[in-house]
C-alpha cells in the first residue's frame, strides 16, 4: 500500500502486518490494523507525520493595497493557514536559520490577489503561478469587501513542517489499542447496549453480542466495564488502530510515503552514527 516498508515491517525484530480498515475514496482518511507493534512506534510515527512531513503554506505576503476593515497583518494571517495543494517533488525545503540564502524557483511558489469590492474575497481568488500548487478548499473566506474597497497582494508559498509552525501540519494523526472484548455472565444487556448508545452492542437471542463492522470505530473511554459491573471485560494487545485524516494538502498514501521515508532517513543516519562511534 505504501513505501517505507524497511520502517514498518521491521521494528523491534517483529514483522509488523497491516490491513486497511477505512479508507475514504478522496483518499482523506485512513484507518490501520497494524499488528505486533508498539506504542513507542505508533507515537513515532504519529509524531513524524506531525512534524516532519512537509507541505506546502502562504509564508510572506507583500501587500500593494488593502483599504478592508481587516489590517495586513490580518490578512497575511489568514492566508498563511489557507492549506495549498503540495507537489513534493517539484520543490525543496527552504534552508532555515540562514537569513543570507537566496531562494530560488524550487523554493517557492506565487500567488497573487488582485479584487475589488463589494465582494467576499475566498481562496480562490488567489491566483497561482504554479497549478500543482492552489488552494484545497476554494470557499475559504479571506475577507469581505465593501464598496470603494479593494485588495491586492503578492504571496509565496513554501515548504515547511509542522515542527516550525502548525500551518504546516498535513493532517491529524491518532492511534489506540486494538479492542479485545469479553463477554461474561452479563443479565442485563440491555443496559451495555444503552451506555454505548447501540453503537458497539446488540442483542442476539437475548445474549449480549458485538456488533463487528463496529466494533474499531468507537472508544470506550471506561464506560463499558463500569455498565457491566465488570462482567465485560476490555483487554489490550499489541495490536493499534492508526488512523490519519488529511487536510487536503496530500493524500493519506503520500503523507504516509513521506513519514517513512523520513523515518528510513533517520534509522539510516542513526545506524551511520553507531558504527563511526564503536571505530
Amino acid at each position: 500500500m505504501v513505501a517505507g516498508k524497511k520502517a514498518v515491517e521491521e521494528e523491534e525484530g517483529y514483522k509488523m502486518e497491516i490491513r486497511v480498515l477505512e479508507q475514504n475514496k478522496d483518499g482523506m482518511k485512513l484507518a490501520l490494523l497494524i499488528k505486533e507493534s508498539s506504542p513507542s512506534f505508533m507515537n513515532t510515527l504519529r509524531r513524524t507525520i506531525m512534524e516532519e512531513v512537509p507541505t506546502m503554506a502562504i509564508e510572506e505576503v507583500e501587500i500593494q493595497k488593502n483599504n478592508s476593515i481587516l489590517y495586513d497583518e490580518m490578512i497575511a494571517h489568514r492566508l498563511g493557514l489557507v492549506p495549498l495543494t503540495t507537489d513534493l517533488k517539484g520543490y525543496e525545503l527552504p534552508p532555515q536559520y540562514d537569513n543570507t540564502a537566496e531562494l530560488s524557483a524550487k523554493h517557492y511558489c506565487t500567488l497573487v490577489l488582485s479584487t475589488k469590492g463589494p465582494c467576499t474575497v475566498y481562496a480562490s481568488d488567489l491566483k497561482s503561478k504554479d497549478p500543482a500548487v492552489k488552494p484545497v478548499y476554494p470557499k475559504m473566506p479571506i475577507v469581505k469587501l465593501l464598496k470603494g474597497q479593494s485588495l491586492e497582494l503578492e504571496a509565496k508559498a513554501m515548504l515547511g513542517t509542522g515542527s516550525i509552525h502548525a500551518k504546516w501540519v498535513p493532517g491529524l494523526a491518532h492511534y489506540k489499542y486494538k479492542p479485545v472484548i469479553e463477554i461474561g455472565n452479563v443479565e442485563h444487556p440491555e443496559k451495555i447496549v444503552e451506555a454505548m448508545h447501540g453503537n458497539v452492542f446488540e442483542i442476539k437471542n437475548g445474549k449480549l453480542d458485538i456488533i463487528k463492522e463496529n466494533l474499531f470505530k468507537y472508544d470506550f473511554a471506561g464506560v463499558l466495564e463500569d455498565a457491566s459491573d465488570g462482567k465485560v471485560k476490555l483487554k489490550r494487545d499489541n495490536d493499534f488502530i492508526f488512523t490519519l485524516e488529511s487536510w487536503g494538502q496530500l493524500s493519506c498514501k503520500e503523507i504516509f510515503n513521506a513519514a517513512f521515508d523520513t523515518m528510513n532517513e533517520a534509522y539510516d543516519k542513526l545506524a551511520e552514527e553507531i558504527k563511526a562511534s564503536e571505530k
